[in-house]
């Protein structure tokens, strides 16, 4: 007998409708045979099927069966298939009705004893599961609740196999989770969110990170150790301005198609942060592995991605960066797939200016050489240097100053500053929903919005020839003053905006 379930494959962070069928009854050797391109854990998912059947009161096949997972040439991966594979089964055997199956899309993992467990890429399935206009999917319990956040759709949390059996033949009842949006409730935010108010002094610093977070501008600190630049980068969220629904809707998507969000407590109203060790890989920074997967930026997307000790990455993995950096999506082509992935991260950086980490420094001495700091600094290309927009120093504090200085501004008052900021380019690029911030401005956009007046001009085309800019770097430079004159309501760009804008450029050719 054959009997058919609808499931769904995870590619990248979108998922696909895959039809499961099941034959019974064939006649030859006894064996179970799967087929449909699957990977190892699908393969292993009969022993886990078998044995849920019989530990939840059921008949194993006692014939020859073959299950296909249609379509044949896209990879299966992952254990989600065992519960669409069990009931497909039954349906087969006559235990289960096989009507009911065709309504709902079913995902899930088995244990031994019939239990689910829950699975990743819940919310692209719930998502698939309206565009097929399905009556709703099956899925377990914990992943349930995190696809109850789309709308329009019966989202039937499963504790069993035998529960679900039951609920297709209709002997129980299980309410679909009502639409739950609570997770995206302002106050659903880290309780523990490190505040601004923790930093002394630093003016300049403060300054210069409110306006890349009110343009989404990458930024890069030089600085001695000990002058708190990992510090200060871990507080940039907290004063970013929270998701929208659809970016929340977009982070999450992502974050469970990596199996964050298995764990419910970590879902959070906030952008990510995402800091990773200087060893990374390039398949661990840009993702994707032989089933493309998110990797370190697409989980950064919307959010800040963090690059403590940046000479210390290595340079080829550091040059991945450049693509996403320009077109806020990375494209990762394997034998497998091909598959296109969000990465609209803000980077921000941090270094020391020499491998001591002590030039300039007037308290400590400097121990390298003229040689050692140029190799050193050489780590970084031009071309990605050309991508950050802000550099700034960030001086260390002398040890009177931390006693003597006030607690800085708290992150409330900054982060109402940047919303508002954000508020007139949102309103500035409505026609475009690509483009949330000054930072994502195209050549025609700069033109619009960024408009010189004739001094100005020459203002610029002075720095440009003073400091050996490149012409990306004119660019950042209008981007950013287009930012500073948003922070001071400002409708067109003058004087003190750009020179301001000039001086995060100065440490381009210093440096570097």
């Amino acid at each position: 007998m054959l009997a058919t379930t609808q499931s769904a494959a995870l590619l990248g962070i979108e998922a696909y409708p895959v039809q499961v069928e099941v034959n019974t009854g064939e006649v030859g050797e006894l064996k179970f045979i799967l087929v449909g391109l699957p990977d190892a854990a699908v393969k292993e998912s009969q022993d886990r099927v078998f044995s849920a059947i019989s530990n939840s009161g059921y008949r194993q096949p006692e014939t020859r069966t073959t299950v296909n997972l249609a379509p044949g040439d896209l990879r299966k991966e992952g254990p989600a298939y065992d519960l669409p594979i069990a009931l497909g089964v039954l349906a087969a055997m006559k235990q289960c009705e096989a009507a009911p199956l065709q309504d709902y899309l079913i995902a899930g993992e088995l244990s031994l004893s019939g239990e689910t467990r829950p699975v990743k890429g819940c919310l692209a399935m719930a998502q698939l599961a309206r565009r097929l206009n399905k009556k709703g999917i099956l899925l377990p319990e914990v992943s349930a609740r995190e696809a109850a956040l789309v709308s329009d759709l019966n989202v039937i949390p499963i504790q069993s196999l035998d529960h679900a059996v039951r609920f297709l033949n209709r002997e129980i009842k299980i309410d679909p989770l009502p639409a739950d949006l609570s997770p995206f409730k302002p106050e659903n935010t880290d309780p523990n969110q490190a505040d601004f108010t923790d930093i002394k002094g630093q003016h300049h610093l403060r300054r210069a990170i409110e306006i890349a977070v009110s343009g989404g501008h990458n930024l890069i600190m030089i600085g001695s150790p000990g002058s708190g630049k990992s510090m200060i980068a871990k507080r940039i969220p907290g004063i970013m301005p929270p998701p929208e629904l659809d970016e929340f809707l977009e982070i999450l998507s992502i974050q469970s198609a990596a199996g964050i969000t298995l764990d419910p407590s970590s879902t959070r109203n906030q952008r990510p942060f995402r800091a990773p060790h200087h060893t990374i890989s390039d398949v661990g920074l840009l993702g994707g592995g032989t089933f493309p997967g998110p990797g370190e930026i697409s989980l950064a997307h919307q959010g800040v991605l963090f690059l403590d000790e940046l000479p210390e990455f290595r340079r080829n993995t550091l040059e991945v960066l450049r693509q996403p950096l320009e077109d806020g999506q990375v494209t990762i082509s394997r034998s497998a797939a091909k598959v296109t992935l969000p990465a609209a991260f803000m980077l921000v950086c941090a270094m020391n200016p020499c491998p001591c980490g002590y030039a300039g420094d007037p308290v400590h001495p400097c121990r390298c050489s003229l040689t050692q700091i140029q190799r050193y600094r050489s780590r970084i290309s031009g071309p990605l240097l050309d991508r950050i927009d802000i550099h700034i120093e960030a001086p260390a504090l002398r040890i009177e100053e931390l006693r003597t200085t006030q607690p800085g501004e708290s992150s409330a008052p900054i982060r109402a500053r940047c919303a508002a900021a954000r508020a007139i380019q949102f309103r500035r690029f409505h026609n475009h929903p690509t483009k949330r911030c000054n930072s994502r401005m195209q050549q025609a956009d700069i033109r619009k919005y960024c408009a010189l007046d004739a001094a100005l001009s020459q203002q610029l085309q002075n720095a440009m020839q003073e400091f050996a800019l490149s012409a990306r770097a004119y660019d950042r430079i209008l981007k950013v003053a287009r930012t500073i004159a948003d922070l001071d309501h400002s409708e067109s760009i003058k004087s003190p905006h750009l020179l301001e804008a000039i001086q995060y450029r100065s440490l381009d050719r210093q440096l570097f």
